[in-house]
Formats: C-alpha cells, structure tokens, sequence
C-alpha cells in the first residue's frame, strides 16, 4: 500500500502504448472523415450555385418564349378583328396554328438543350 493507505494500479506500458495508438488512430480517422465532409460539403455548395446558374436560364427563357407567345397571339386576334371574311378567318387561323407550332417545338428544343447543358454541368466534378 502506498501513502494514503490506497494500492496503486499502473498501467502496463504496452497497454498504455496501445491505447495511445488507438486514440492517434481514431484522432485520424475522425480529422480525414471531417476533412471528406467538408470536401463533399463545398461540392454540394457549388453544384447548388451550378444549379441555381441552369434554374436561371431555364427561367429567363421561359419568360423570354412567354412574352414571344403573347405577342403573336395579341398579334393574331388584331389581325382576326380586321379580317373581311371567312375565308381569311379561316387562312390567319391556319397561319397562326402552324406558326405556333413551329415556335412550340424550337421553344422546347432551346428548354430541353438548356435542361441538358445544366444537368451536364451540375453532374461534372468540381475542379
């Protein structure tokens, strides 16, 4: 018994080594796994800018096919109320219908290349 009446227990030398080694061990692990989650965290950050880049463009050419399209409907109702007959009714619905289709499909085309070209940028590694 030593002093105080208490026996001391010590701890072996290579007990004590081997928990030091698991202590360094696991020191290094938590600081490499903390180091992946920051890393992924500013990836996730500039995929969110990449992304919010593409919601953008997507808008602003909505808007942009939006107003196009409104305009050549105000356009085409203007031409109707001063159309003379049927018959030219007839012929500035058909001219509007086959207008409107074509600017349909390129409008979609210019959306689905910009949906492809933001989803491409967003999936790319950041550098």
């Amino acid at each position: 018994m030593d002093q105080d009446g208490r026996d001391r227990f010590e701890i072996p030398k290579e007990v004590r080594s081997m928990a030091e080694a698991s202590f360094d061990q696991a020191r290094k692990a938590f600081e490499n796994m903390l180091a992946s989650a920051q890393q992924t965290a500013s990836a996730i950050e500039g995929k969110g800018e990449t992304v919010r880049a593409g919601a953008k463009d997507i808008t602003t050419k909505a808007v942009t096919f939006a107003e196009k399209n409104v305009t050549a409907s105000l356009d085409y109702a203007q031409q109707l109320v001063h159309a003379k007959d049927l018959g030219e009714v007839m012929r500035l619905h058909s001219e509007y219908v086959q207008s409107q289709m074509k600017a349909l499909a390129e409008q979609a085309s210019e959306i689905g290349q910009i949906v492809g070209h933001a989803a491409l940028e967003a999936a790319k590694p950041k550098t």
